[in-house]
C-alpha cells in the first residue's frame, strides 16, 4: 500500500507541474491533469499488482515507477489535447461573435 501512497503522491504532483508549464492552461482546470495522472497511475498500479509484478524478484519496480511515468505522460497528452481543442473551438467562437 504505501507503493500506491507513493505512485498517488507523484502522479498529482506531475499533474500539476504539467498543468503549471502549460501556455494553454486558462483553457482547461487545475486539477484536470492532476486527476487524469491520479487516475491512470492509480489503475496502472492495481492493474502490475493483480498481475504480480509486485513480488516477483527482478520486477518490483514496475509498480513503483511504471505508474508514475504512465500517468505523467497520460496527463501530458490530456494537457496538450484539451488545451489545443479548447483554444481552437474558443478561437471559433470568437470569430463568429465578432461576425455578428
Amino acid at each position: 500500500m504505501l507503493s500506491l501512497t507513493i505512485v498517488v503522491l507523484v502522479t498529482v504532483a506531475a499533474g500539476f507541474i504539467v498543468w503549471a508549464n502549460d501556455k494553454r492552461h486558462a483553457k482547461y482546470g487545475m486539477g484536470l491533469p492532476a486527476g487524469v495522472a491520479t487516475a491512470v497511475g492509480a489503475l496502472s498500479w492495481i492493474i502490475f499488482m493483480a498481475a504480480g509484478f509486485g513480488y516477483q524478484p527482478g520486477l518490483t519496480w514496475i509498480p513503483w515507477v511504471l505508474p508514475m511515468v504512465l500517468g505523467t505522460v497520460a496527463a501530458a497528452g490530456a494537457a496538450i489535447y484539451l488545451g489545443r481543442t479548447r483554444a481552437h473551438y474558443d478561437t471559433l467562437r470568437l470569430t463568429a461573435a465578432l461576425k455578428l
